[in-house]
This record gives structure tokens, C-alpha cells and sequence, in this order.
């Protein structure tokens, strides 16, 4: 699916970070397990509203890998939201005229731009934007939702030779969140701020130009982890470091508080970049791969519960561990039963100190940990 260099949906991230745009452009956008649910989510929502519609089109269904009964019930929902928004305006008397996933084009704001609108409903001067987020990690808000700002832009530009829009309703349907939020607006308030917000911004963006800012728009910025301004805004916080809670004033608990998730999550990104540079090839000053702390496993469960029945242990399926296994009849005696059977693979590699007293891993060593790593139930 090809997107616009300034795309709707990383608008409000580029719009308030301009500079962040071609930083982006030079890290490999990898589309995620998330991203393709919500992209098949996406495909059978079209099949169902076309279908409605009376449109033929292909049941997508059997190309859908991760198409499942709870994907069918929420994008079922999502389009019985739309038939009821389209009926509702009908039983008004007043013609509809409906596009799902309708490519927009708002170049006249920003240059390049385009994106693809999931349902449009237009009727006698309103015009309403519905756009399914099958995501349930964020919820998303309405309330000048600028990707859907631009796909009504991108609408109004192309279709009032057609029609006469005054106002215009923004709708975010996220049934995985039970959210379904509406923000109404007029096209004379989009076309304001198209103006005097909209613009400037795209033209720092697309000349890589601006200042660096931080806020939630952060979070799916692909430079998130490397950006100097973000680890800044976050270190700020180091002024209270080492001070016991009693002895901080309440409006410095008060702002250690509102950015306590914000820190855990830039300092996640942060281990988690540096871990996977690591395996990589990547050294970091200061600190090694080692292996890391592993469980013994059973390599044999067949086996296993043989030798112990034959001892009469009869409870093999309510243990959950070796551990349990060695209270009820000792270490030494669980090792004459099951010996071999009882192994203790190479931990998987965690990024350390180099004061670690552990041995350092190279980069072809890590790969054979976790190759060789077991995920067995049983285990300590």
C-alpha cells in the first residue's frame, strides 16, 4: 500500500515536529503484527460496506490470515455504526451519496498528499467522515483529529463543484475500545486552520526544516529512540535525582507524576533499541552481551511421566515445576528418576555492564542461544 511522503496518519506527529518528517524517511518503516490486523480489519470492513452498499466486489475472507471470529463480530459492528449513520440521514428524506475507501487528494494543502478515506457520507450541506481504528493499545480521539481533518479537506477540494459543504462531522469508530467519538466542525473553521496551521507546517516538513518537539505524537515516530530532543525533555527529570520523596516540594511530585509513564517508556525504547543494535554488531561503550539466567526444562515429557509413575507419582499434570517436584521427593531423588531427562540450556543473551562478572557473548554466540533456548512448560 503506497502512503504520501506527509501522510495523513503521521500528520499530527510531523505538524507539531516538523523536522521529524525526513528524520523518519531514513529508518525502514516495518509494518508490524498490528499494523497487518488492522489493514485485514480494514479490507473486510470494505467488502461489508460495499456489500450493503449493493457494490460487487471479493469476499477478501479467504485471503485474511489473521482473520478470526472476533475480527468478523467488531468490523460487523463497525458497519452496522455506518448503515445506521447513512438510514438515519435517508429517513430525512435527503439524498446520500456515499464513498468507502475513497482516495482523497489534499495537495492543494500539502504537497503530495493523499490518503484513502474509510467511509464518506455526504448529504445537503454535511458532510460526515467515519474511520475505523481496530487498534487497542491508544484511544484515539476526535476532537481535531488532524488525519481525519485532511481526508475532509481532501474531500471538499475535490467535491464541491458537486456539493455545498457547511458543516462537517469527524468520526473515530474503535469498537475494540467500545469508543466511538464524533467531532463536528464547519469548512470554514478546516479551511482557517489549513491556513495558518496546515500549511507552514507541511512546507518545514517537506523541506526538513523547524524545531524538534516532544509530546504524545512521539510515540510511533520511528526515530523515537535516538531523537536528541526527546532524551533532553525526558533527562529533565535527573534534577530530582537521588532526592527522597518526603524531602520534594508537591508541584515537583506533581510533575515527576505526570510524566512517570512517558519516562518508562522512553527508557523501554531505549533498552530495547540498544538490545537489538546489540545482536546486530553494535557495541556500546561500556556494557557486553552475556548469557542470561535460565530455567532447567524436561527434554522428554513422555519419558518423564513414565519414570515417575513408575515410582508412584501420580500427579504429574498438577506440578508446575522441577522445584515442586524436588519438595516431594528431594533434589537427589528427583536426579536418580529422571537424570538426562533434566537439562539446563544456555540463558538467552541480555545486554549488561561491562563490570559483569559474566563471560561477554559475541554476535554469532547470541544467535546460537537462541536457537538453542527451549520454551518447555515444564520447567523450575
Amino acid at each position: 500500500m503506497k502512503h504520501a511522503f506527509l501522510s495523513a496518519s503521521s500528520s499530527n506527529r510531523w505538524i507539531n515536529c516538523p523536522p521529524s518528517a525526513r528524520l523518519c524517511e531514513t529508518y525502514t518503516d516495518t509494518a508490524s503484527e498490528y499494523a497487518r490486523e488492522g489493514t485485514q480489519a480494514h479490507e473486510l470492513a470494505e467488502y461489508k460496506s460495499k456489500a450493503y452498499l449493493g457494490d460487487t466486489c471479493k469476499n477478501p475472507i479467504a485471503e485474511l490470515d489473521l482473520y478470526n471470529a472476533e475480527m468478523e463480530g467488531y468490523v460487523a459492528d463497525y458497519v452496522s455504526f455506518v448503515t445506521e449513520q447513512i438510514e438515519a440521514i435517508r429517513q430525512t428524506g435527503k439524498e446520500v451519496f456515499i464513498l468507502v475507501e475513497h482516495r482523497v487528494d489534499f495537495s492543494d494543502y500539502v504537497i503530495g498528499g493523499f490518503g484513502t478515506a474509510d467511509v464518506l457520507i455526504i448529504a445537503d450541506g454535511i458532510m460526515q467522515l467515519i474511520d475505523l481504528k481496530y487498534g487497542k493499545g491508544h484511544l484515539v480521539s476526535a476532537f481535531e483529529n488532524s488525519q481525519l481533518m485532511l481526508y475532509a479537506l481532501g474531500a471538499m477540494s475535490r467535491l464541491n463543484f458537486l456539493f455545498d459543504f457547511e458543516t462537517v462531522k469527524l468520526t473515530i469508530y474503535q469498537p475494540r475500545m467500545e469508543n466511538v467519538d464524533t467531532y463536528e466542525t464547519t469548512a470554514g473553521a478546516l479551511e482557517k486552520w489549513a491556513d495558518e496551521v496546515l500549511r507552514p507546517a507541511a512546507e518545514l516538513a517537506d523541506a526538513g526544516d523547524g524545531s524538534f518537539a516532544v509530546g504524545d505524537w512521539c510515540s510511533f515516530c520511528r526515530a523515537k529512540n535516538e531523537c536528541r530532543a526527546r532524551a533532553e525533555h525526558n533527562l529533565e527529570l535527573a534534577k530530582y535525582a537521588f532526592k527522597e520523596p518526603p524531602l520534594l516540594e508537591t508541584w515537583e511530585i506533581a510533575e515527576i507524576l505526570q510524566r512517570t509513564d512517558e519516562l518508562v517508556s522512553w527508557a523501554s525504547g531505549i533498552k530495547k533499541y540498544a538490545y537489538q543494535a546489540a545482536l546486530s554488531g553494535t557495541r556500546w561503550p561500556g556494557m557486553k552481551l552475556v548469557r542470561g539466567r535460565s530455567n532447567r526444562k524436561i527434554t522428554d515429557e513422555v519419558a518423564a511421566e513414565k519414570a515417575l509413575l513408575d515410582v508412584g507419582c501420580y500427579d504429574i499434570y498438577d506440578l508446575k515445576s522441577l522445584t515442586a517436584l524436588e519438595d516431594m521427593f528431594t533434589k537427589k531423588r528427583v536426579a536418580e528418576m529422571l537424570g538426562t531427562l533434566i537439562v539446563k540450556p544456555p540463558g538467552k543473551p541480555v545486554l549488561a555492564p561491562e563490570s559483569d562478572k559474566r563471560q561477554e557473548i559475541s554476535v554469532d554466540s547470541a544467535a546460537e542461544v537462541f536457537a538453542d533456548a527451549d520454551d518447555s512448560e515444564f520447567e523450575e
